[in-house]
């Protein structure tokens, strides 16, 4: 099914590409607020493992649709001992195998570009999540400034290709708001030391409206 290049080259390059110095800033800001029971979307190779607080997280459901990136992840977790109970699951987010309104925290990081079908996962995430649950997302996407812009729409559909499926021109806020919820906050800059066109981020929370 996952040819040589998904199988072997994939993995160790998303772990670096989304590991380098400025996501992981992105990550530290929201990563360590989420609580109770948390669904995290598109843990890749568990890059977020090490951010969570053992003292308000009950219990991490991670998902990943992709075998050698979960196998990557599992490492990572029984490695690190974080403090805390997990369970990984080999799915994709347009089906999480979670219960209606069992999820305080839903953490979505730098996965959001690449979920083919993201109306279908943010109406599961609208589905699990309890009502005064919330989103923490830290994000990359359609930047404001249009020459940056009109170089995203040209590279998009080849980065696609050797990415993921990472797209590179997706707006997170007006894709959560289609979907239900409300963004409470929302902050945005251009990461430094990173290319423009894939470096502009969004991050904050939101809730279902």
């Amino acid at each position: 099914m996952f040819g040589l290049w998904d199988r072997y080259v994939l993995p160790p390059l998303i772990a670096f590409g989304c590991g380098t110095g400025p996501m992981m800033k992105q990550r530290e800001k929201i990563v360590p607020l989420a609580e109770g029971v948390v669904l995290e979307l598109g843990c890749g190779t568990g890059t977020n493992f090490s951010f969570y607080d053992p003292s308000r997280v009950s219990h991490l459901h991670a998902i990943e649709p992709h075998p050698p990136m979960v196998k990557r992840a599992e490492a990572t977790r029984d490695e690190g001992d974080f403090g805390y109970s997990s369970d990984i699951h080999t799915c994709g987010a347009e089906a999480v195998p979670l219960e209606d309104q069992s999820v305080d925290t839903a953490v979505v990081t730098f996965v959001l570009c690449t979920i083919p079908d993201w109306q279908a996962a943010l109406a599961e995430l609208r589905r699990v999540m309890k009502p005064d649950g919330k989103i923490l997302f830290s994000e990359h996407g359609l930047a404001p400034d249009e020459g940056v812009a009109k170089w995203q729409r040209r590279i998009e559909p080849v980065w696609k290709r050797l990415v993921g499926g990472c797209h590179l021109t997706r707006d997170t806020r007006t894709m959560l708001e289609s979907e239900g919820f409300r963004v409470d906050q929302h902050h945005s800059m251009y990461l430094p030391n990173t290319p423009k066109i894939a470096g502009y981020a969004v991050w904050g929370s939101a809730r279902v409206a």
